[in-house]
């Protein structure tokens, strides 16, 4: 897959493509859908199948206010990007220049000029440009200026209690809410965040249960708080079960003005400060709760580590001899 980051003219000189076009935020079921009929159309026509993104959330440049919490690092899109098997993809840097750009003018510079684009495929609820001024009816139009063609698809059901389709939005809420398995079914793979290692206090192997607090930047979705069983990865892809507690600790502190991120690998002991570590979700086990003792409180962790071991299928170790 092709990585392009500034589009100064034409990509494939006597080419077309069929490209789609948006934030891309979680690459989600709804946005496989989409570029699945891109990569499906551009291999029956013999096009380039491309997919047009942008370096940050472009609410963070619009309205930095209010704009939302990502589910994925760039880093993390390219990494799904590529499993869509997706020719190219056009990451272009979102800045005040680029938000300031009337609709017609990116299309013609960036579709027409740039990728020759002969189909254009975006989802129904569509919307681009300055203001949101564009959408599905404005880049028709265009496009019968330009010969390319467009095709809206319709939303993709959550099939998740109370959510009516697959988005970014309803997944942010569920991610919220500690809800990871609905995130997971609507995302289509287990919800997973990144952070950095740090030295914490601790606290954890005084009580003999200690974990890796992960920071994660605060532009990005973590789960409410909550215990979980999850998958630990460390940056040389080795994987380890472990029981996440994302909280503010309770039982030892009376206010905290953050939730911590504290990963406990299941039988494994590493030093493992420093590393960039990422933490797949596969189930909460229950709510963060304030414990009268710290004997209740390892009382409790011993629980939860054992309720990880059963969903995560990891045998206990053998006895030593």
């Amino acid at each position: 897959m092709r990585v392009i980051h500034e589009i100064a003219g034409p990509v494939w000189p006597g080419e077309r493509a069929v490209i789609t076009i948006g934030a891309y935020d979680g690459l989600h079921l709804g946005h496989r859908a989409v570029i699945d009929e891109v990569v499906t159309e551009a291999r029956s026509s013999g096009d380039r199948s491309v997919v047009v993104t942008f370096d940050r959330h472009p609410a963070s440049v619009v309205r930095p206010g209010s704009a939302p919490l990502l589910l994925t690092t760039p880093e993390q899109r390219l990494e799904q990007f590529v499993t869509t098997g997706v020719d190219a993809v056009v990451m272009l840097r979102f800045d005040a220049a680029l938000a300031a750009q009337d609709a017609r003018s990116f299309v013609e510079r960036v579709f027409v000029d740039g990728l020759a684009a002969r189909l254009v495929v975006v989802g129904e609820d569509f919307h681009f440009g300055r203001d949101r001024a564009g959408d599905v009816t404005m880049l028709t139009t265009i496009g019968l200026e330009h010969d390319f063609s467009v095709r809206p698809l319709g939303l993709v059901p959550a099939g998740v209690d109370g959510v009516g389709a697959v988005s970014s939005t309803a997944i942010r809420a569920a991610v919220a809410a500690g809800d990871v398995a609905a995130a997971a079914a609507m995302l289509g793979r287990p919800f997973e965040i990144r952070g950095t290692v740090e030295s914490g206090d601790r606290r954890g192997r005084t009580i003999g249960f200690p974990t890796a607090n992960v920071a994660v930047p605060v532009e990005y979705a973590i789960p409410g708080d909550g215990v979980y069983a999850a998958i630990h990865r460390r940056p040389d892809g080795t994987e380890y079960p472990c029981a996440v507690n994302i909280g503010r600790r309770p039982t030892f502190y009376a206010e905290a003005p953050v939730s911590l991120v504290e990963s406990h690998l299941i039988d494994t002991s590493a030093d493992l400060y420093g590393e960039t570590a990422a933490i797949r979700f596969v189930a909460r086990l229950r709510a963060e709760q304030r414990f009268d003792s710290v004997e209740a409180l390892r009382a409790q962790l011993d629980l939860d580590v054992e309720a990880a071991r059963r969903l995560l299928g990891v045998v206990p170790p053998a006895p030593a001899p």
